[in-house]
């Protein structure tokens, strides 16, 4: 198995069919390492949602997570705070043997941060990847759709009055 570590931040797009809507995604993946977070944190803007990806059979990278939301959140100050839209993903599903972190204790989690939608998933077999994706796209379509309907503040228009010039003599 080629495991590939993301240095300072990747990116790639995917495009998904929900009814008569095509939506866009523009996946950003910056790097979990403390080294680049003073670089990834320009990633964050008009962002839809967040997806928090940890390793299962890594204990202390879930312990992250929370580190990781906040810090988003800190970066991008959403209007709705809290409520912002994020995804978790326990990545390496596929590693059965090599889990590290109780299912019960990602619920747990998820349960106390909006009932958070959380999927496992494998990179290595694809299980579950597209689900996670698929919601991904409902939560930023629905988040993007509930911001275009939000007024936008009353402009008013600036009247700029010009003096006179003062004559001069001779």
């Amino acid at each position: 198995m080629i495991y590939k570590a993301t240095v300072g931040a990747d990116f790639l797009t995917k495009q998904i069919t929900k009814g008569e809507n095509i939506i866009n995604l523009q996946l950003w993946d910056t790097a979990g390492s403390e080294k680049y977070h003073s670089i990834t944190s320009g990633f964050y803007r008009n962002s839809e949602t967040c997806i928090l990806v940890f390793d299962l059979t890594n204990k202390s990278s879930f312990e992250n997570v929370e580190v990781w939301r906040k810090e988003f959140l800190e970066n991008l100050n959403p209007p709705e705070g809290d409520k912002y839209p994020f995804v978790l993903i326990g990545n390496k599903s596929d590693l059965k043997e090599a889990i590290q972190v109780q299912e019960e204790d990602i619920q747990n989690y998820c349960n106390s941060h909006n009932n958070m939608p959380y999927y496992l998933c494998s990179a290595q077999t694809s299980e579950n990847v597209e689900d996670a994706f698929l919601k991904v796209a409902d939560l930023a379509f629905e988040r993007n759709t509930q911001n275009d309907e939000m007024p936008l503040p009353e402009i008013k228009p600036i009247q700029i009055v010009k003096e006179p010039e003062e004559k001069k003599c001779c």
